[in-house]
């Protein structure tokens, strides 16, 4: 015959590893995300361009997103970038790339320009990188918003 004091441990014990192995979450893998895109702009003090472009993961994730940057500060120009590219800290799931970048900018070029910029969003960093036409001369302080197109 059995112990019923032995039969409870046994049950809780059957029941805590249970709670357990429902509590535990795998650790997320992290993936790598790049960006292309096409960018252009004017400044007059105050700084706008508008774009589009392809966020692309090694998991398979991938979006159409359009581009905004908007800021201020001493500049004047006009400028096209029209393959343009962007390498992402890694993160844990594309949804983590979208939203508002810090950025700040000192640049100067005529006719064919080419630019680099680094831009974080907390713990995200994006790296950019572009030629492009036109010309500008400045500095400025922007928010550079990647938001994801509806299909």
């Amino acid at each position: 015959m059995r112990n019923i004091g032995t039969s409870w441990i046994y049950a809780l014990s059957i029941v805590a590893l249970g709670l357990m192995c429902g509590l535990a979450q795998p650790a997320q893998a992290l993936t790598k995300c790049s960006l292309r895109f096409s960018l252009s702009g004017w400044s007059a003090f105050y700084q706008t361009a508008h774009g589009h472009g392809t966020v692309t993961c090694d998991n398979g994730q991938s979006a159409r997103v359009a581009i905004s940057s908007k800021g201020g500060g001493l500049t004047v120009g006009k400028s096209e970038i029209a393959n343009g590219s962007g390498t992402f800290s890694e993160v844990s799931d594309i949804k983590d790339l979208f939203g508002a970048y810090a950025a700040a900018n000192a640049e100067a070029g005529a006719v064919d320009a080419s630019e680099a910029q680094a831009l974080t969003k907390g713990p995200v960093s994006l790296a950019l990188k572009g030629t492009g036409k036109g010309w500008t001369i400045g500095v400025a302080f922007s928010k550079f918003t990647i938001s994801r197109v509806k299909k």
